[in-house]
């Protein structure tokens, strides 16, 4: 039997590592949706995932990987499952 991950049919390996709320590295993402300064919306392999902060910045590791890294003050980082029709979480938090 498999593990969890393979069960609900996730295959890219996604990780999230916090550095001093100022660095934020993640993996595993297919897409950036939108990013400023305040916000960064990220497809990720394990849904979609919003952070929330001052100054961010955004930079690309890898693309191979789907690395990707956020630098500045980090406040909120959520994540929402993926829907199949629109007016979830995360769209209500970016007024879409």
């Amino acid at each position: 039997m498999g593990t969890n991950q393979e069960d609900k049919g996730f295959s890219i390996p996604h990780k999230l590592v916090l550095d001093e709320r100022k660095r934020l590295t993640v993996s595993g993402v297919s897409e950036i949706a939108s990013f400023d300064d305040t916000a960064v919306l990220l497809h990720t392999a394990r849904g979609d995932l919003l952070v929330r902060g001052e100054g961010l910045k955004l930079k690309t590791l890898s693309q191979e990987g789907g690395q990707v890294a956020v630098e500045g003050k980090v406040d909120l980082m959520a994540y929402e499952e993926p829907r199949t029709s629109g007016g979830g979480f995360l769209s209500r938090l970016l007024g879409r």
